[in-house]
């Protein structure tokens, strides 16, 4: 699931972090930012980027030319996944100062190196070298009403599209009791939900000692830190739902009815072709599960248009599985051709086609969500808080709508969990009263 660019200053170094793509790099930003600042670092401005489309390494380009125009004396670091992969790429930038890779980006000993070695052009290792990964512990999120807790990095498996295991490296898990000690600092600190998150976070644990698997994790988590209010789960795989995820499904009134599924097709043959692990019908099984156990559950879902190969019928189906899954929030990524993946010596979809199909998708995917809206219509819920401004208090359901308040009480705060009706909606959320 990603996020839009977000910004991060620290006024007492002058640094800048920019945050693009998803929910990992904002975690991220945050142990960058306290990294850089611990380090000594000074006037620095770190763009953390994201490659999972041509497009959003094409946004990183320009963003790293706009800050240098603003910015003319300061340092410009480049780190994230396109960093990663495309080193050389970014190197060869004027505009750029340093890039450093994923695992670098992580560690005090680099902002500490560029502090005395600013001539340093790339800090890049063998990220499929690198085998764990270390829970750091944030004290907060700047900007931001909930947080993020990482417990997992990197992914295992090679669909036939993605550069992301290039970027993030094998899969690797955080150590239980540091999850714990993470989540019960964070809501010591005041945060009222907590957003479970990294690459593939079904695949937690594999390589842990004795192979605990998430809903393990998260019914320890629930178990010992009983004062946080709502957790929520980033993105997961239809196919790695546990025994002990799907107890939690059912049971657990502080896991959110909210689940974001890491689909990216509706058709077999394209499924097959992506070398994903599931079949549209595994899909159609899980959510009837959920809902079962759930029946107020709430599904997202990433879905890519024009996938090499993809014909009407197989564009349909994907149409089709938004429908027969009642998906709501659905993430749409036109194809984008990866260098050196299988994918990008496939029979390409044209790209009007691809254009086309993703404006399609997110036509299906705004009746379906107005569809979810309706049933929410005069019903209670609990209320997020993400922002207040001009007599408008906006936040997020338990499910993950978006909901808008009309008030001049001024003790609705950012962060703040209250109870809302649901009485009316427009074009892009709900609107609530406080009760």
């Amino acid at each position: 699931m990603s996020e839009k660019s977000l910004e991060h200053f620290d006024s007492t170094s002058n640094n800048q972090v920019i945050t693009l793509g998803c929910r990992l790099n904002t975690y991220e930003s945050e142990v960058i930012k306290d990294l850089s600042h611990q380090s000594g670092l000074k006037d620095a401005i770190i763009i953390n980027t994201c490659a999972v489309t041509a497009e959003a390494e094409r946004q990183a380009r320009q963003i790293i030319r706009k800050f240098r125009r603003e910015n003319p004396t300061s340092k410009i670091i480049v780190t994230g996944c396109g960093a990663q992969i495309n080193s050389e790429q970014y190197a060869a930038m004027p505009e750029v100062t340093s890039v450093i890779g994923n695992d670098e980006k992580m560690k005090i000993e680099t902002y500490q190196f560029l502090t005395t070695n600013q001539n340093e052009r790339v800090l890049v290792n063998d990220i499929m070298s690198v085998k764990e990964t270390a829970g750091h512990l944030v004290s907060g999120f700047e900007g931001k009403a909930r947080a993020f807790v990482q417990v997992q990095n990197g992914c295992d498996h090679r669909c036939t599209f993605c550069t992301i295991p290039y970027g993030r490296g094998n899969s690797r898990s955080v150590a239980m009791g540091e999850i714990v000690g993470q989540v019960r600092s964070l809501v010591k600190g005041g945060y009222q939900e907590v957003v479970i998150t990294g690459v593939d976070i079904t695949s937690y644990g594999g390589d842990l000692p004795g192979n605990p698997t998430l809903g393990q994790m998260l019914k320890r988590l629930l178990a010992l830190v009983p004062e946080l209010p709502r957790l929520r789960l980033s993105s997961v795989d239809p196919v790695e739902i546990d025994e002990d995820l799907w107890r939690l499904i059912a049971d657990e009134e502080r896991l959110m009815p909210h689940l974001h599924l890491s689909l990216q097709a509706g058709d077999d043959l394209t499924l097959k072709r992506m070398k994903r692990r599931h079949l549209r019908g595994d899909v159609i099984e899980f959510c009837k599960r959920a809902r079962l156990y759930r029946p107020d559950v709430a599904f997202g879902a990433d879905l890519i248009a024009g996938f090499p190969t993809e014909t009407d019928e197989m564009f349909l189906n994907t149409c089709r599985i938004v429908d027969e899954c009642d998906l709501t929030y659905l993430h749409v990524f036109p194809y984008s051709a990866r260098s050196h993946t299988p994918a990008s010596r496939m029979p390409q979809v044209q790209p009007r086609i691809i254009k086309e199909r993703a404006a399609q998708l997110r036509q299906c995917g705004e009746r379906a969500l107005h569809r979810f809206y309706d049933r929410l219509l005069n019903k209670e819920t609990t209320v997020l808080v993400e922002h207040t401004k001009d007599g408008f208090v906006t936040g997020k359901t338990d499910h993950f709508a978006s909901i808008k308040i009309e008030t001049d009480d001024q003790s609705y705060i950012a962060g703040t969990l209250h109870q809302v009706k649901v009485i009316g909606k427009n074009e892009s959320e709900l609107k609530g009263a406080f009760i």
